[in-house]
């Protein structure tokens, strides 16, 4: 993938002999830290420093997406920054592509970052599972701490419902019978205003988050629809797909 946003391959190492092929190496391009090391930091970040960053990874997002391509592990330690506050996303471990049903497994997006469908055990998942992790790592940044730092599934699924409710009967026709079952047996939560939980956040962010936060996939943005939302995109250049 060449693109500003992506962290680009310099070289490939391979072994000097076929016969003895057991590793190769993969040399990528210099960078100096990655946000979940600026988040730890003391160093302070203004709202146009996080919205940049915001902007970037929507931008490298929407690139990977277009190729049909699902990264599956987005966190603050996956995206690579130097000082020129330039955004990368690294490691595509776990990235497949659409169509490789085959290998949709559950156990894909390190808990913080995972959505409920992911949470709920389903396989059947599609591009909307970045765009949480996404609206989860902006959050992040913004307030200096995770945003559901769940101890284990049962509490990471509580913490986003407690925040952004208990979802409808509407909003869980996507799941299988069993989820179903799970979540109505659980206290009724009502949802919090992001608004009021986040006043030191722009409204026009939080407008944003909230449309990637949902708990049904099927409302939640995806493809360019993030970046037509989001408040500077107009500021930037055109986004190249893949």
């Amino acid at each position: 993938m060449d693109h500003e946003n992506i962290v680009a391959i310099r070289d490939i190492i391979p072994p000097p002999q076929r016969e003895a092929f057991n590793d190769v190496y993969i040399a990528y391009e210099l960078m100096d830290t990655d946000l979940h090391q600026i988040i730890r930091s003391n160093q302070g970040l203004s709202e146009e420093h996080c919205q940049y960053f915001l902007y970037q990874i929507l931008r490298g997002l929407k690139y990977i997406h277009s190729a049909n391509v699902l990264h599956r592990d987005l966190k603050p330690s996956n995206l690579l920054l130097n000082a020129n506050c330039d955004l990368k996303i690294c490691d595509f471990g776990l990235a497949r592509v659409t169509s490789e049903t085959d290998f949709m497994t559950e156990y894909v997006v390190t808990r913080w970052y995972r959505p409920p469908e992911l949470l709920l055990n389903s396989s059947d998942y599609t591009a909307a599972i970045d765009v949480w992790s996404v609206g989860c790592i902006f959050m992040e940044l913004m307030d200096r701490k995770p945003l559901f730092p769940g101890r284990d599934h049962v509490q990471q699924l509580r913490l986003l419902m407690e925040l952004i409710g208990t979802p409808s009967e509407a909003e869980m026709e996507f799941l299988n019978e069993n989820a179903k079952r799970y979540i109505r047996q659980l206290p009724l939560y009502r949802r919090q205003s992001f608004v009021e939980k986040f006043p030191h956040v722009n409204p026009a962010a939080i407008d944003l988050v909230e449309k990637m936060l949902t708990f049904d996939p099927r409302r939640r943005l995806t493809g360019e629809e993030p970046l037509k939302c989001f408040p500077l995109a107009a500021l930037f250049i055109s986004i190249p797909a893949c």
